[in-house]
């Protein structure tokens, strides 16, 4: 008999100064996989709300690995936002950009090293299209500090400006760069 996955409730207030988005009641209720990490739970959060936007939902999850972990679909059911988060693979990355030519192909890691480490592994395995991607990294101590936050119930409070994320939690506060790929 397999485990049941925990169920997050995130209540977050999201603000992105750039893009003029102002949502003081997100409500997310994530499902954390028995496997997962709760640092892989908060980098999931971090990439849905860095992406914000309407009708943008959680995939189905680490049991479906050529799955997305995050999508957003039109009214059509067209794919607009394909996104993965961690660890990623350069070829899926290329065949997630190739087989989806309308949606916005993004990657978040959870770090700028692991996002160096991507960028070379794509080179050596000749998969230039991935550039064609949105790549971004966020800060290794920012994604640290608030993995530690391992309750049930968490209420949040992020802000984006730039390239720059600012995070409050239980009365704490956060911040860190999202670091993105050069060309």
């Amino acid at each position: 008999m397999s485990l049941a996955p925990t169920l997050y409730d995130f209540q977050i207030a999201l603000s992105h100064v750039d893009r003029a988005l102002d949502q003081p009641q997100l409500g997310l209720k994530v499902a954390r996989h028995p496997s997962e990490t709760m640092q892989r739970v908060w980098l999931r959060v971090l990439a849905f709300c860095w992406l914000w936007e309407e009708r943008l939902a959680f995939g189905k999850g680490l049991g479906e690995p050529e799955a997305p972990d995050l999508e957003c679909r039109d009214y059509t059911g067209l794919v607009t936002s394909w996104v993965r988060v961690g660890k990623a693979d350069p070829v899926k990355i290329q065949r997630a950009v190739d087989q989806n030519p309308h949606a916005k192909v993004s990657v978040l890691f959870e770090s700028p090293e692991r996002l160096e480490t991507f960028l070379a592994e794509a080179r050596e395995a000749k998969a230039s299209r991935v550039a064609k991607a949105e790549l971004a990294a966020v800060d290794a101590q920012l994604l640290q500090s608030l993995s530690a936050f391992d309750s049930r119930r968490i209420k949040l409070s992020l802000t984006f400006v730039g390239d720059h994320a600012y995070a409050e939690c239980d009365g704490q506060s956060f911040d860190g760069p999202l670091t993105r790929a050069s060309p």
